[in-house]
Order: C-alpha cells, then sequence, then structure tokens
C-alpha cells in the first residue's frame, strides 16, 4: 500500500473552502486566502494489558482490516471529551464484555494506523488493566474471538499491527525483568 502524508489528502481549506491550502511547515497547512492554519497531530488510541490468574494474556482476533484474521490486543480510539482511561475502560467492554476496574499506563509509542486508505497519525497509549472476571469473554465489535494465552506462548510475529508487535515486546521484556 502507498503510504501518504496527511497533506496530500487535504486539498480545501477547512474554514472558507479555499483551494489555495498550502504546507505551512512539517506539521501544519495555511490557507492563502482566509490565513487559517491547521496543524496535524497525533490522535489518542489505547492499548490494553489484561493478565489472568495464571499470567495469560487476554488476545483478540481482528473482524476488520487492517490486518484482518490476524491477532491483536483490545483497544481503540479514544472519543471526544473521554480520557485515556475512560476510552480503554470502553474499548475493553465494547471488544470483550469485560469490565475494567483498574488501569495502569505503561507506556506509549506513535504509530501510523491506515483506516479507508488514510494514514491516522496515532499516538497508542498501553494500559495494564484489571477486570472484573476473566472466565466469561466475548467478541464483540472490531473482534471475532477473544482468549488467553500464556506469556511463555505469545509469538510476537502473529500480531497483525506493528506498533501492537512493538508494544508487545516492550511488555514482555519489562515483565521479565520485573520477575512476574
Amino acid at each position: 500500500m502507498d503510504m501518504k502524508h496527511p497533506f496530500s489528502q487535504f486539498h480545501y481549506c477547512p474554514e472558507c473552502g479555499s483551494g489555495h491550502f498550502m504546507i505551512n511547515n512539517e506539521k501544519s497547512k495555511k490557507c492563502d486566502a482566509c490565513g487559517f492554519v491547521y496543524y496535524f497531530n497525533s490522535c489518542a488510541a489505547t492499548v490494553a494489558l489484561i493478565l489472568n490468574e495464571k499470567n495469560e494474556l487476554l488476545v483478540c482476533r481482528r473482524a476488520k482490516e487492517p490486518a484482518k484474521g490476524t491477532l491483536d490486543l483490545p483497544g481503540g480510539f479514544v472519543d471526544m471529551h473521554e480520557t485515556a482511561e475512560e476510552g480503554v475502560v470502553r474499548e475493553v467492554r465494547e471488544e470483550t464484555g469485560l469490565i475494567v476496574t483498574e488501569t495502569l499506563y505503561r507506556f506509549s509509542l506513535p504509530n501510523v494506523y491506515v483506516y479507508s486508505g488514510f494514514e491516522v497519525h496515532t499516538l497508542d497509549l498501553f494500559f495494564l488493566c484489571k477486570v472484573e472476571r476473566t472466565d466469561h469473554i466475548e467478541a464483540h465489535d472490531d473482534v471475532t474471538d477473544s482468549f488467553f494465552i500464556p506469556l511463555s506462548g505469545i509469538r510476537v510475529e502473529d500480531f497483525g499491527l506493528a506498533s501492537i508487535r512493538k508494544g508487545l515486546k516492550r511488555f514482555m521484556e519489562s515483565h521479565r525483568m520485573l520477575g512476574a
């Protein structure tokens, strides 16, 4: 797939509709007609790391592109007027039916998520989440299946999204260092 910078997909000023919407710098475009400046910033997205009492990690199988059919972790975009913590709680419930009782921010990674041929630049926020119960998981929304895998059985290459692979590697390394 030919990746495009968001600049190449926005041709008209969102304020006045002018076609004189030009690159202002590496992060923004400016309208020569009305002076409006638009900055292209990252969208916030969340990723849930959920371990059960057997130290197994909850994984999902993607129902949609990109990377349909590959493994993933629960999560998704943070909605407007929502904190990242609220977003990860909502996404876990939407995708798995599980109720998150505690969120602990771990780290973030920049990412480019291609949706409908459009590059969405995201900042993926990884949270270690505790849930009420792990004995009944459902697959909803963007996933076809959800299940636990022993940490020793995690094959990072089975995960379809590069940012998830990178985040999993980082989580697994820190988890080993903590002796968990």
